[in-house]
Formats: C-alpha cells, sequence, structure tokens
C-alpha cells in the first residue's frame, strides 16, 4: 500500500466525476451518493442512467465515446465491466480487457487526476473459502476463474498508472452487491450474507474513494457491509484511511 505519506486533507468536491457502468445495481448507488454530497457526476452506460441528466451513452470498445465523456473529467469511478465468470473471447475480453484500456488511456490522456477501479472480492475465492480469516489486502490472490483474473490485471496495471503517470490510483475489492434476482442466493449462503453490500454501503464506499486524501498514491482496498457471523474481508484500510465505516448487515437497505 502506497499512501504517500498521508496528510488527512480531504478531496475537495470534484468539478465532475464520471461513473462508467452508472446504470447498473452499484452504479446507480454511486451516482446516487455522490451527488447527495455535491459532486458533480456524469454517466457512461450502453444505457441511460436513471435520474442522472449527464448521462454519455456508449460502449466499452468505442474508444471515441470514452473520450468524449473523459472531456473535463477530474476522477473516475471504472465498474462498467462483464460482471462474473462468462466466455471469456466474446463476453471478458472485450469488455474487461480491451474495454478497461481504452477507459485508462482516455483518463490518462484526459488529465484525470484519480482512478477508482472496481476489483472484486472473487481474486482471494479460495482463501474465503478455507481461510485463514479475515483476509487483508497484502494476502496472495487465489483467484476463482477467468472473471477474476481480469480483476488481477486490473489491479497490477492501476499500479503500473501510479508508478509510469504518476495517478493517484484506488483499487477497491468488493463484496457482494446483489443485482435484480440474485437475492435469495444470499439468503441461502451464510457465507454470502457476510460479504453483503449493500447499495447504500456501496455508494457511501465510493464517495469515501473519490473523496480520499489528496495525496494518495496507490490502494487496494476491500469494502463490504458489516457481516453478520464471520468478518471475511478485512476492513481495517477501509476505515482508517478512507474513513468508511458501513451501515448496515444483511438484509438491510436492500
Amino acid at each position: 500500500m502506497d499512501t504517500g505519506g498521508l496528510r488527512r486533507v480531504r478531496m475537495a468536491p470534484m468539478e465532475t466525476v464520471l461513473v462508467t457502468g452508472s446504470s447498473g445495481r452499484v452504479g446507480q448507488a454511486v451516482v446516487a451518493e455522490l451527488r447527495r454530497r455535491g459532486h458533480g457526476v456524469r454517466g457512461f452506460d450502453l444505457v441511460p442512467s436513471p435520474e442522472l441528466p449527464d448521462t454519455r451513452i456508449g460502449d466499452l470498445a468505442d474508444r471515441v465515446a470514452i473520450d468524449a465523456a473523459m472531456a473535463g473529467v477530474s476522477c473516475l469511478v471504472h465498474l462498467a465491466a462483464t460482471p462474473d465468470d462468462d466466455d471469456f473471447a466474446t463476453r471478458l475480453l472485450p469488455n474487461n480487457l480491451a474495454g478497461l484500456h481504452h477507459v485508462m488511456e482516455s483518463a490518462r490522456a484526459a488529465g484525470v487526476r484519480r482512478l477508482v477501479l472496481a476489483s472484486s472480492g472473487q481474486v482471494n475465492w479460495w482463501q474465503q473459502q478455507r481461510g485463514p480469516l479475515p483476509i487483508r489486502e497484502t494476502d496472495p490472490v487465489s483467484p476463482r476463474g477467468w472473471y477474476a483474473a481480469t480483476k488481477m490485471f486490473l489491479e497490477s496495471i492501476g499500479r503500473g498508472f501510479h508508478e509510469l503517470h504518476g495517478l493517484s490510483v484506488i483499487v477497491t475489492r468488493l463484496g457482494w452487491c446483489p443485482r435484480a434476482g440474485q437475492e435469495p442466493e444470499i439468503a441461502a449462503s451464510p457465507w454470502s450474507q457476510d460479504v453483503y453490500f449493500s447499495p447504500g454501503d456501496v455508494g457511501r464506499f465510493f464517495a469515501c474513494c473519490v473523496e480520499a486524501p489528496q495525496d494518495l498514491g496507490f490502494l487496494i482496498v476491500n469494502g463490504t457491509s458489516r457481516p453478520i457471523r464471520t468478518c471475511r474481508l478485512d476492513l481495517t484500510v477501509a476505515s482508517t484511511v478512507l474513513g468508511y465505516h458501513p451501515q448496515d448487515t444483511w438484509p438491510e437497505g436492500l
């Protein structure tokens, strides 16, 4: 973790925060909380984002559309991706790898100062199943499959962008914020309830990332709501560095 000799100077409300994947479950929660805190927010997604006037419609394969959306942006929250294991050649490769390349190179060229990149708790999948717990950001990765491998790539190039270009980069290893219809899966799984991430907590977590101290360099940080039984993803870094404190426990906040 490189915190650049942190001074506790919070980032002021940004002129514009670009949220890719802004119409998704996590994206809508992030947009709502950022706007509540007074940030200017622009969305980028395949479909319009509810209640967000400044939404750009486009695909991660369209660098021209991404460049247009990135103009004038101070902070990028990159959520857009295929969200779980899927066909590698037709889904994961274009969205999670090639799309990541377009978004990050566009951000660098546009002079974006901070990148907040959505990774996944699946990069520590087998440790989640077998222990030891809780999982800290410094523990060796143990990816579930190709989706998690694309997130490992994201984490690595995020570090590279900090080192090569001096950007502030926060990589977020997220718990499970359920999409529509996934609630029964969490209800049936005590393990899943301990990595539950409510929409309200998701919004607050990403707002803390956007507003993190100005001189934060590179950071990997876990994010979940409060566990019911067992702390699986350690939230010490989220608390001490970002000032994030979860408010919800499964099934609160659905």
